[in-house]
């Protein structure tokens, strides 16, 4: 099919259709709707209504009617996009949503940027190929929207483990504060990819999505990196420490990292046919009191109990529990940008 850019098309598989605007690679072409999102779309799912150049043809008087001269109209003023009292400080995001959620061991996914400012912001959106990077999107994104950065299956995702992006912050016709240009690495955690419940309720989408902070308040997200000149006088200590010399008296223990164990049934049990509300209930409390008394004697362990959202149902047991029979022991909320409000965080008295 002959499309071209500037052609109006609608879709095939789907209600509404749109303007091209771009090609992008050699089978997809991105199209604007009548709402002024750009929707990438494959060609040979796209009907063109009307080519760019029949537009044009139909702009022209035809050659036996009378010719009116018409003043052409003054340029309009760019709109200028409304700004919020907390957008002079800089709050970038990254979203990705699965394609299928209800099917998630085989779903492909959809990547977002988000500028929640009243900045426009220059980026590029890069992913670590070996010594190197490879730039995925870059582009201009207007204060205060998101935009799609791109589609991809499971076999993309163990190159998304090391992302970059670099940003620099402007205004329009009107004075600003200087911003810092800023450049962020993300370690993506590509195993919460196949969980569907890390995939959270949040402020920018209907659906449930994977959020990663970019920059927060005008500070950009900063990873705990460890230099090489670190990492080599730490092997050098480990060295001297495997040499036989005399002992010192041991330290105290160090708590143990933070244990997981999530509570939702299906990563508990392969199936539950059978089961009631109460049995699964009961089954989910038997396993929170297992884990507890397996770590009682771990004093300092901390413990995150995976619940979910839910109806509250299993939450508010939990907490029960907490009050009742284990009054010793301090809990809390577990960290929103690991969990949202879906788990809850034990430590061991």
């Amino acid at each position: 099919m002959n499309i071209n850019v500037g052609d109006k098309v609608r879709f095939l598989n789907s209600v509404g259709g749109g303007i091209v605007r771009r090609f992008k690679g050699k089978d997809q072409v991105i199209v604007e709707g009548d709402d002024g999102f750009e929707i990438p779309a494959l060609i040979r799912e796209l009907v063109v209504v009307e080519h760019l150049d029949s537009q044009i043809r139909s702009l022209k008087p035809k050659q036996q009617a009378p010719v009116i001269t018409i003043p052409e109209p003054k340029p309009e003023k760019e709109l200028i996009p409304e700004e919020t009292p907390g957008g002079e400080r800089l709050n970038v995001f990254l979203a990705y949503l699965p394609l299928e959620p209800k099917a998630i061991q085989q779903s492909g996914y959809e990547c977002y940027f988000i500028n929640e400012s009243n900045y426009y912001l220059f980026f590029n959106y890069m992913s670590r190929n070996n010594n190197s990077w490879d730039s995925r999107y870059n582009g201009l994104i207007e204060p205060n929207t998101k935009i799609f950065i791109e589609e991809f299956g499971k076999e993309d995702i163990n190159s998304l483990e090391r992302i970059c992006i670099q940003c620099i912050a402007f205004k329009k016709d009107k004075p600003y504060a200087l911003k810092n240009a800023i450049s962020v690495e993300i370690h993506i955690d590509t195993v919460k990819f196949y969980k569907i419940h890390c995939f959270m309720e949040n402020d920018f989408f209907e659906e449930n999505a994977l959020i990663y902070p970019v920059v927060k308040g005008d500070l950009p997200e900063r990873e705990l990196l460890i230099s090489s000149a670190e990492l080599q006088e730490t092997m050098q200590q480990k060295i001297r420490i495997d040499k036989p010399f005399p002992r010192p008296e041991p330290k105290k223990k160090v708590p143990s990292p933070v244990l997981e164990v999530d509570l939702h049934i299906n990563q508990l049990l392969d199936n539950t046919n059978g089961l009631s509300s109460a049995d699964i209930l009961a089954y989910q409390m038997n396993k929170f009191h297992e884990v507890l008394a397996q770590y009682a004697k771990h004093k300092g362990q901390k413990i995150v109990f995976i619940h979910g959202k839910g109806d509250g149902v299993l939450r508010n047991n939990i907490e029960k529990e907490l009050k009742t029979k284990y009054k010793e022991y301090y809990y809390q909320d577990a960290s929103f940008r690991e969990y949202g409000f879906g788990a809850t965080m034990v430590t061991i008295k």
